[in-house]
């Protein structure tokens, strides 16, 4: 299974090992991830799952559509050029080793 590090608000970092196809709200949710919630399940309709990607993460994932865009307005935390939901984005095993961010 590829491996997810996610960065919690608190600095502490939270490496999963996350079965393909699963979304980074649904890994974080089940495992806990701090300051991640998925309210709305994962439709792209709350933006309580803003993770933040790096440029080399950004470059490995697909681009964000319409409302992915306009659904992070609305989101937790200040937007950044790295801004994403984390409903989103489903893992692959191109994504091995991809580092996010939960803003806090």
């Amino acid at each position: 299974m590829p491996k997810i590090i996610f960065m919690e608000p608190d600095g502490s970092r939270r490496d999963l090992e996350v079965p393909v196809g699963t979304s980074l709200m649904q890994a974080a949710v089940q495992n806990g991830v701090e300051g991640i919630v998925g309210e709305c399940g994962g439709s792209c309709m709350c933006a309580t799952c803003h993770v933040l990607v790096d440029e080399a993460g950004l470059a490995r994932l697909p681009p964000k559509s319409d409302s992915e865009d306009e659904m992070l307005e609305f989101s937790v935390g200040e937007r950044h050029p790295g801004s994403r939901l984390g409903c989103q984005i489903t893992v692959t095993a191109e994504l091995d080793g991809l580092t996010v961010r939960v803003p806090g």
